[in-house]
């Protein structure tokens, strides 16, 4: 329960409210971290929030933050030579290992991005071990991607297929708009060979998972992150519950099999 101390030795922003974070480990070696997991990072004087690990770099932690409350922006106002705490990591992970031989479809929409970027980095890292990877990714507008440079370096991949799409029109955008569904929907699947993990707002994992199903892949190759308030992270204080879940500690990656009827039930 004791945050260890990190120092942030980079700092990159990505959109005007999102910013991505370098952490060394101050006082002991960094902890064994899997894609999928979080850690509550900690502002100090301020307070601490979940945030979903977006890679491992060096013996350094990543983490993509975006400035929504009190602690968030002073998490994401954080330069170079600032000490923040962290405990962890927590929760589940994405499983890359059992996606091997299979193909791979990610989705993300805004921020969701951020805990996928491991899993692409891996897929990529263990390339040709997987039959296929696509990424479809969704944003409000152009300036709203996150990693916009390994997002440049992804799409020029002959090992990758890369399906971007905006919400509304945008100067200069000659890409797809619409939700993250419809290039999905055009994505070819073997439903006997696909596994799919999806983050982003529920409604966009729910209409994307429903898509999917549609498509015959099994709801349990469909894994989901899921968010709710968590404070402690160790499934003692049950603000993170959701039905007989508590996401801190059974989540927050699950998958569909057993999302779909939680998420059906409004306002649960």
């Amino acid at each position: 329960m004791l945050p260890v101390r990190y120092r942030v030795t980079d700092r990159r922003a990505e959109t005007a409210d999102s910013a991505t974070l370098w952490l060394e480990p101050v006082d002991e070696p960094l902890p064994a971290i899997e894609p999928g997991q979080f850690t509550m990072l900690y502002a100090y004087g301020v307070g601490e929030v979940p945030i979903s690990v977006s890679g491992i770099e060096d013996d350094t932690l990543v983490h993509t933050i975006r400035a929504v409350g009190a602690v968030s922006r002073a998490l994401h106002a954080a330069r170079p030579g600032t000490v923040i705490g962290a405990r962890g990591p927590f929760g589940t992970t994405w499983r890359v290992a059992d996606a091997i031989g299979r193909d791979l479809v990610v989705v993300a929409g805004g921020i969701g991005l951020a805990p996928l970027r491991p899993v692409v980095v891996a897929a990529l890292d263990l390339r040709p071990s997987f039959a296929g990877v696509t990424v479809v990714a969704g944003a409000r507008a152009p300036e709203e991607f996150l990693f916009r440079d390994e997002l440049d370096d992804w799409a020029k991949r002959d090992d990758l297929e890369l399906r971007l799409t905006i919400d509304k029109p945008a100067p200069g955008w000659d890409g797809p708009v619409g939700f993250v569904t419809e290039p999905l929907a055009e994505v070819a699947v073997d439903p006997l060979r696909t596994v799919a993990f999806l983050c982003g707002p529920e409604p966009m994992m729910r209409f994307s998972a429903n898509l999917l199903l549609r498509k015959g892949v099994p709801a349990c190759r469909i894994l989901v992150s899921l968010e709710r308030n968590m404070k402690c992270g160790v499934g003692l204080c049950g603000h993170c519950q959701l039905g007989p879940a508590l996401l801190c500690r059974d989540g927050p990656v699950v998958d569909y099999a057993y999302a779909e009827p939680l998420l059906s039930v409004k306002e649960l």
